[in-house]
């Protein structure tokens, strides 16, 4: 017996005819015929019950009751009439002796119709995200987070690994995104860190002896939102295997991963192991992206010997990409404003031309390549009929624009894209190392604490110029569904000579090595075993299976685009007694 109710609103059915019961929920609608008779709606979490008044008094006491008060009804169950075959409960209805109400909405008007809250504003919507959760469609998406967190966690307990929690309070790190920090009270001047990911703790687990680790892991990084990256916190499917290669991390979520995307996805197929193994610099070049989207059957193709040449200036001695689209009936107006939106994403302007039915090279930079025709068309294989769109540039920023121009033309030109599954994917062999952009000088190119390829004999090789340290790729993999990053991880760099001389190679002696990250080295120097891991986006990943195109659909009190909580009017200011309390002063930049 469940507290205060004999039932749930989507439990009742025919079979139930003639009991006495008490429902309770929120009065979803009321409908009146005249002073004497009323249909309502009631509506809990488990879904709908008709409830219908046929004297004036109880249609009445119904009118007096605001939309989404709490009500509770007692009365009995009886065949409906009118049939709706659309609802779990439409087959029955019930005649109420009793209403009483629990808890009163006092605003006649509501900020949105609650069943119609997807289509309003989305200020509103997070402004009142209580009333929006109501929306059975917005709740569906929370439902199928706890199911997926639930498998999981029992999937992953089942490969025999263990929960373990670490720190919300710890260190700064010196890498990644920045930090939210937390001023502490009794060490004036000096702060915790919200952890960007359990990253050094779950090596230290490793080091401590543990095997198999896991945990639903929330990350904080004070970084800008986008679609599919909510701003403040996240959470992520966290592990590390002792005693591990790649092959190992890749052989449990080829395991774990499948069917929960069958199970709770959107779409009924998804790739089965082993997934497809692409190389960074395969993918920049056939893709022009590390996210490639296996859905999309466009390629990237290389046209520089072709087109560097043909005379049209934004070519000249710069890479030049093309992508073939056979078979192209699209209008020009259709190719202008696709190609104005693949510059919106890209940063930078993508070019076309056709190939006629008399297989003679027109339209936009038509006339430069006509000229070098026969080339051209060997180069990329052309035929009557073909659409090539074309980036230019610096090599990554044509192989970015290209890549922009792959999905945007599968998404928009029928035929390319089948849609309807998970197509998951490794990107492996990333670069261990890329020269930054503002300080021009050798940088790590993702994560410091990646295994290179070939260990310290590489690393020494690229010390004595022998080869190019550019050349070096590391350890790293990253998990790509759908053209969305899932995950980025690596079999870890755990012997610390290696770590001291892969730093080295960026400037970076071992005190800083020990300044940096003092627990990690140090706890190395007592004989670590060769770890790996890996650490899914939980919020992507239910992204995915819910088939929304934004990580808000699927967070239950997600911030705005500013990283604001604007339900709770967070970030907020606080009193001068807390300040005085962490030792700090707030002050305001000249112009505030």
């Amino acid at each position: 017996m469940m507290q205060s109710r004999t039932h749930t609103c989507g439990e009742l059915r025919l079979g139930d005819a003639g009991k006495s019961v008490k429902i309770v929920g929120w009065l979803e609608n009321i409908r009146e015929v005249g002073s004497e008779l009323a249909f309502v709606i009631l509506r809990d979490f488990y879904g709908t019950t008709q409830v219908v008044a046929e004297t004036p008094e109880m249609v009445a006491q119904f009118k007096a009751i605001n939309k989404e008060s709490t009500i509770s009804v007692e009365g009995t169950v009886r065949e409906r009439a009118s049939k709706n075959s659309k609802l779990a409960t439409g087959d029955i209805e019930v005649l109420p002796t009793k209403v009483e109400v629990l808890g009163r909405c006092r605003h006649n008007e509501l900020p949105f119709q609650i069943n119609r809250s997807r289509d309003a504003d989305e200020a509103q919507r997070l402004k009142y995200r209580y009333l929006d959760l109501r929306n059975p469609e917005v709740k569906k998406n929370i439902i199928l987070r706890c199911n997926v967190v639930a498998a999981l966690r029992a999937s992953m307990t089942e490969h025999g690994f263990l929960e373990i929690t670490t720190p919300i309070l710890t260190a700064s790190s010196p890498e990644g995104a920045r930090d939210y920090l937390v001023p502490a009270r009794n060490h004036p001047g000096k702060f915790y860190a919200l952890p960007q990911a359990p990253q050094q703790f779950k090596q230290l687990l490793m080091t401590s002896g543990f095997d198999r680790y896991f945990q639903i892991a929330p990350c904080f990084r004070d970084e800008d939102a986008r679609a599919d990256r909510s701003p403040g916190e996240f959470y992520q499917l966290d592990m590390e295997m002792a005693f591990a290669s790649q092959e190992d991390v890749f052989a449990v979520l080829e395991d774990v991963l499948p069917p929960i995307f069958a199970k709770f996805g959107t779409y009924s197929r998804a790739s089965g192991a082993p997934f497809q193994r692409i190389a960074y610099n395969d993918a920049m070049e056939s893709f022009g992206s590390d996210k490639p989207d296996l859905r999309i059957d466009l390629r990237v193709q290389d046209a520089t010997a072709a087109l560097a040449d043909c005379g049209f200036e934004p070519f000249a001695g710069n890479t030049v990409k093309a992508v073939v689209v056979h078979d192209f009936k699209e209008t020009r107006k259709f190719i202008d404003k696709t190609l104005a939106d693949v510059e919106t994403q890209s940063g930078n302007k993508a070019y076309w031309f056709r190939i006629d039915e008399n297989g003679e090279v027109v339209g936009g930079i038509g006339k430069f390549v006509a000229p070098h025709k026969d080339a051209v068309i060997a180069a990329l294989g052309l035929k009557s009929g073909d659409f090539v769109a074309v980036s230019a540039g610096a090599k990554t920023a044509a192989q970015k624009t290209a890549g922009v121009l792959v999905k945007t033309l599968g998404a928009v030109v029928p035929g390319h894209m089948d849609k309807e599954q998970y197509a998951f994917c490794w990107i492996v062999d990333f670069p261990m190392y890329e020269i930054g952009d503002e300080s021009g000088e050798l940088e790590f190119c993702h994560n410091p604490f990646s295994m290179p390829a070939g260990g310290l004999e590489t690393l020494l090789k690229a010390e004595k110029g022998e080869i190019d340290p550019l050349t070096i790729t590391a350890d790293q993999y990253d998990l790509v569904c759908n053209g969305v990053e899932l995950s980025s991880g690596a079999v870890r760099n755990h012997d610390p000579e290696i770590m001291i001389k892969a730093f080295e190679l960026v400037r970076l002696g071992e005190d800083d090595v020990k300044a940096k990250f003092p627990a990690m080295y140090n706890a190395f120097t007592y004989g670590a075993p060769p770890h790996a891991g890996i650490a899914p986006g939980v919020d992507r990943m239910v992204m995915l299976l819910a088939g929304e195109d934004s990580i808000r659909e699927i967070i239950p009190f997600p911030m705005n685009k500013n990283a604001q909580d604007v339900m709770m009017s967070a970030p907020s200011e606080v009193t001068q007694k807390q300040l005085d309390e962490l030792h700090i002063a707030v002050t305001k930049h000249e112009g505030e």
